[in-house]
């Protein structure tokens, strides 16, 4: 009862009540709030502050920057969604805030394209020597059905498409990327898709936010041939991966395009099936078999494992 009170408490006043309502629909900055409920910095920030003491809210920090989103888990987050699902949508001031909401999100996916413009050469170049997305995308799904996951970990993920694609089905999850500019891409797309479930924030693979098992499925795509140390990043995601859990590994099979090293920043040129299979069982999984897709000069692996009960 204590932390029923302790939450209404923390709700029950106009400003904090909006902040909710709006932290309920995405992950918004200090100055983004700002610009929606047109209150001082210092005073967005006062509300914040108790709203994220209180378990209602979720700091998560960026670099220099701080997102808020309405918290998924514990009792005061639990509370908090259901006075927001209970707020008349005809209400003018959350008319209002929508709109100006709204045209934060003009501003983030306008800078987003802006990056996303610059590198698409980039992407454009490696998409051309693969299978179709759609296709290696329909495989994943095959292999880890969305309705067998409740809570997904995305490692490295880039322009947020695997969380789009398992966020569409109600799977809740979350991103993780260093890169801010990648994050600002994948917020725009999460955004444009209306998905409130998926999530993303800044993180380093080799040291995962997470102190115990959290999740029910952890993915990789694209994202191994980019790193130093692949198998230290594949027993870092095994150390948040619930028991029974899924680790599931999207990359190229073993090639010779040296333009991907010279060009695109590739410290591997792929896997092969022995190398993977061996981290993962190192990790403590039993690897399943293992599915090729072949495109014009790249063969696309996806590489499946599950961990103990």
């Amino acid at each position: 009862m204590d932390q029923i009170l302790a939450t209404l408490r923390a709700i029950a006043e106009p400003t904090r009540l909006r902040l909710i309502a709006l932290c309920a629909e995405g992950e918004f900055t200090v100055s983004e709030l700002v610009q929606v409920l047109g209150q001082s910095q210092p005073s967005v920030s006062r509300h914040l502050k108790q709203l994220s003491d209180s378990g209602v809210l979720q700091r998560l920090p960026e670099g220099s920057w701080v997102f808020y989103r309405l918290a998924r888990d514990g009792a005061a987050g639990r509370l908090a969604r259901e006075i927001v699902d209970a707020l008349p949508a005809d209400d003018r001031a959350r008319a209002q805030d929508r709109d100006r909401l709204a045209a934060v999100r003009r501003t983030r996916a306008d800078a987003a394209q802006g990056y996303f413009r610059a590198n698409a050469g980039r992407w454009d170049e490696i998409r051309s020597l693969q299978a179709d997305d759609r296709q290696i995308e329909a495989r994943l799904l095959g292999m880890l059905p969305p309705e067998s996951v409740r809570s997904l970990l995305d490692v490295g993920t880039g322009t947020g498409r695997i969380l789009e694609l398992y966020g569409a089905r109600g799977v809740e999850g979350v991103g993780i990327d260093l890169s801010h500019d990648m994050l600002s891409v994948a917020r725009a797309n999460l955004a444009r898709a209306g998905l409130s479930n998926v999530y993303v924030r800044q993180g380093d693979m080799y040291r995962l936010p997470w102190s115990e098992p959290s999740f029910d499925a952890v993915t990789f795509h694209q994202v191994l041939h980019f790193a130093d140390e692949p198998a230290a990043a594949i027993a870092e995601a095994r150390r948040v991966l619930r028991p029974g859990g899924r680790m599931m590994i999207v990359d190229f099979a073993p090639h010779d395009v040296e333009i991907l090293r010279r060009e695109h920043a590739h410290r591997r040129l792929g896997f092969s099936d022995d190398e993977v299979r061996g981290w993962l069982s190192q990790a403590g999984l039993r690897p399943h078999k293992t599915i090729h897709i072949s495109g014009s000069a790249l063969t696309v692996a996806i590489w499946s494992a599950t961990g103990p009960d």
